[in-house]
């Protein structure tokens, strides 16, 4: 190996180093501090570790996996109610919002929520006036908001959500037509497909 190559190898070892101190960093302050953006997340705790090279900075599967680690380290007991706990309210939000196909997403559905996470539903519906009347008629308040998601053809789109609150947890419902019940939009997290699940996997998730 020449002088050059060694250096790069260790150049090449410090940054991995590097990415590694940044994505737990930013997995402490999502966990700790309620930051639910993983850009503004790693971008915190690059500031804090004094890191300026961009290409330091972790993907957010490494954030995520760096997340799941910290909660099984030292969440314990704690993480898993607060997780069973955000997992009853999705189910209740999915039986209140049946009708519309419901499907859990998010770091509710994954694992990696915190106390300071909200419900993801995605919804399917031939309008989205149809999901307003529904809660309506129900008695329940929401907000209304757009959501911008990036599409498996790489394209980005925005679709409509509903917003309402159970407790102290809020859930957000997203819009779909039914036509996308079979196209899941792209992960933020894995860069893949988002991964969806019906309100019957989510009781199997729960009895476990």
């Amino acid at each position: 190996m020449t002088g050059g190559q060694a250096m790069n190898r260790r150049m090449a070892g410090r940054l991995a180093q590097l990415r590694v101190r940044v994505a737990e960093e930013a997995a402490r302050i999502m966990r700790e501090q309620g930051v639910r953006d993983f850009l503004l997340a790693k971008r915190k705790a690059a500031e804090r570790l004094g890191v300026e090279d961009r290409t330091a900075l972790p993907a957010n599967h490494e954030i995520s996996a760096a997340l799941s680690a910290q909660q099984r380290l030292f969440g314990g007991d704690e993480h898993r109610e607060n997780l069973r706990s955000l997992r009853e309210i999705a189910l209740r939000a999915m039986r209140l919002l049946e009708p519309f196909q419901p499907r859990l997403v998010g770091a509710v559905l994954d694992g990696t929520a915190t106390p300071h996470s909200d419900v993801h539903l995605h919804l399917f519906a031939d309008t989205p006036e149809d999901v307003a009347f529904h809660l309506l008629e129900r008695g329940v308040r929401y907000r209304t908001a757009d959501r911008r998601l990036r599409l498996s053809t790489g394209l980005h789109a925005s679709y409509p959500s509903f917003a309402f609150d159970a407790g102290a947890t809020a859930v957000e419902a997203t819009v779909f037509p039914l036509t996308a019940l079979r196209q899941a939009p792209s992960c933020p997290v894995t860069g893949g497909l988002m991964r969806r699940a019906r309100q019957d996997e989510l009781e199997t998730l729960l009895a476990e």
